[in-house]
């Protein structure tokens, strides 16, 4: 009988040590789609720039060799 309570005690903390494991990796689950949405937006807004800078240029098209500094 009393194998038979370790056995369930032991199962009973493994239990918790998943439940805590499973909490913890949501958590950082949450996380990381909070700072993939923030990133994807950052893309959004770069992409929307560089389109708006090709469309002032008129015919020619937005390229980075306009974004070299002077002194290169």
């Amino acid at each position: 009988m009393e194998d038979l309570e370790n056995r369930i005690t032991e199962l009973e903390i493994q239990t918790a040590l998943q439940a805590d494991l499973i909490d913890s990796l949501s958590s950082t689950l949450a996380k990381m789609q909070q700072e993939l949405d923030l990133q994807q937006g950052q893309l959004r807004l770069l992409y929307q720039r560089i389109n708006d800078k090709g469309s002032q240029g008129g015919a020619e098209p937005y390229s980075l060799r306009d974004e070299i500094p002077p002194h290169y």
